[in-house]
């Protein structure tokens, strides 16, 4: 399984230093961009876990390669009328989950190249960091193997998170 994400023309920095952190919360294999707007903005560096580190973050021309991106399920998550609502939509094995701008839309020609459009049925549209959580929440939340114990808390949690449950609670 792997998770892509292409985020068209993001302009803000705090977003796309959300974007990375979702990105490594949810362990995604790469982000890539287009525009130049984040480029400029980034070295205001954001990227408070510095997922960076971990995950390819890339500028390209075109956010779909019709070479490289020929194995993965290209899914773009936008409010188009005919689109599917994200409670509905089964998450593809590999996907390229691919984003708009925070102040436009995603053009017309990338979601003809699309396999599915989803979108997230909320009363009015979301911010860009928000939307990512959310779908790669979603895809988390939908696999048929969910960790149960405490592990993952214990290896998640800030380091100055110690809180237990009390006896009350059990």
């Amino acid at each position: 399984m792997s998770i892509h994400l292409g985020i068209i023309n993001p302009k803000s920095p705090q977003n796309m230093g959300s974007i990375l952190r979702a990105a490594g919360c949810y362990q995604a294999q790469s982000i890539r961009y287009t525009g130049e707007r984040y480029a400029r903005a980034k070295t205001f560096s954001t990227d408070t876990k510095n997922a960076h580190l971990s995950i390819m973050v890339t500028q390209v021309p075109t956010i779909i390669d019709p070479i490289n991106d020929k194995n993965l399920t290209k899914v773009a998550i936008e409010l188009v009328e005919g689109a599917t609502p994200l409670p509905l939509f089964e998450h593809p094995e590999d996907a390229l989950y691919i984003f708009g701008p925070e102040d436009g839309s995603i053009e017309q020609d990338v979601v003809d190249h699309c396999d599915f459009v989803v979108y997230i049925p909320t009363v009015g549209c979301m911010n860009l960091a928000a939307t990512v959580n959310v779908l790669l929440y979603d895809r988390l939340a939908k696999m048929t193997v969910m960790p149960s114990d405490d592990h993952i808390i214990k290896t998640s949690r800030d380091t100055n998170n110690r809180t237990k449950l009390g006896l009350v609670n059990k």
